[in-house]
């Protein structure tokens, strides 16, 4: 009869609104951290536009040519007219924003064509191996940015436990970014190829399909997004933090889905007012600075609440020694 004595002495899990508080006081005391999101959505404003649409529109031209059979010919202009109005204001440096360890931005969703100067200058890629190639290259700064602002905020939150120098954070971001597009190829891939099956054979077994797809994702949304938080906090490696982040959520999915979904809800519900003003108005600037801000603390809160919810399972797990009973929130 010692557990549920214990279990009474036992202290509440940390809370989402006092760790969303907690993050938001952080970002008001260390304002230097908001510079990579500012600087990354004016590079997508104010900077030119490595555009593709001249490949791709070339690319489907040369499809229609090798086409004989009318209706292909019409699927693919109905493909490539919906594919050149979404290239029209796609920009390639978008790909600098990367996941799920990247610098947030406003301006990759919103993509602009126009500033408060003018039209963007835009600088045509060349080739589809170029294109590649940029985007490779691209992401890997994005990778490499992102585990610098990553580090950034989760050092301005205090009681870190390491000193993460800049370059150990690149390295090990640059480490879990790949581990985990392996991981997104190897799982989605096939998922998809199922998915397109299902739908061939029937549409309304495809919509059980989705459904059940949506409901085994909400459990490793938890994992993956406090899996890169270890390595900052902690001074772990990239293997190890993604450990870290499952045992976490093992115990406390309940209140750590509550946590990401309130995250979720507040960073998109807020981006709708953001984009409100229009791209070539001075106000924008406003949208930037409110993104960049709310963002970036809620990021901050995310490192709070990993940092206290770890240390409360450590605590669970010390008083419930050598009990049999596992912790819950």
């Amino acid at each position: 009869m010692e557990t549920p004595q214990k279990t009474q002495q036992l202290p509440p899990p940390p809370g989402v609104i006092n760790a969303l508080k907690a993050g938001l006081d952080a970002i008001s005391s260390h304002l230097s951290v908001l510079l990579l999101p500012l600087a990354l959505d004016a590079l997508l404003w104010f900077g030119p536009r490595l555009s593709v649409q001249k490949i791709f529109s070339t690319l489907f031209e040369q499809m229609l040519a090798f086409s004989s059979n009318s209706f292909a010919q019409q699927d693919l202009l109905t493909i490539q007219k919906n594919a050149m109005d979404w290239l029209h204001g796609y920009n390639l440096l978008g790909a600098l924003r990367t996941f799920p360890i990247g610098i947030s931005s406003l301006m990759t969703s919103k993509m602009p064509i126009h500033n408060p100067f003018g039209i963007q200058s835009v600088i045509d890629v060349n080739s589809i191996s170029n294109t590649i190639g940029w985007f490779f290259l691209l992401t890997l700064i994005g990778w490499a940015l992102g585990g610098l602002y990553f580090n950034s905020v989760s050092g301005v939150i205090g009681n870190r436990e390491s000193t993460f120098g800049s370059g150990r954070a690149v390295a090990q971001t640059l480490l879990f970014s790949t581990v985990f597009t392996m991981f997104l190829f190897a799982v989605g891939v096939p998922v998809l190829l199922v998915l397109f099956v299902i739908n061939l054979i029937s549409p309304a077994i495809l919509q059980v399909s989705m459904f059940l797809l949506a409901l085994i994702s909400a459990w490793i949304i938890v994992p993956i997004f406090f899996a890169p938080h270890g390595m900052y906090l902690h001074g772990q490696n990239a293997i190890y933090s993604i450990y870290t982040s499952l045992r976490m959520a093992r115990f406390t999915l309940p209140t750590s889905s509550m946590f990401v979904l309130a995250v979720f809800i507040i960073s998109q519900g807020l981006n709708y007012l953001w984009v409100v003003p229009p791209e070539e108005s001075w106000m924008m600037l406003v949208g930037i600075a409110g993104h960049a801000f709310v963002t970036t603390a809620l990021l901050a809160a995310s490192f709070i609440y990993y940092r206290d919810m770890n240390a409360w399972l450590e605590i669970v797990f010390e008083r419930l020694k050598p009990g049999t009973a596992a912790p819950q929130t």
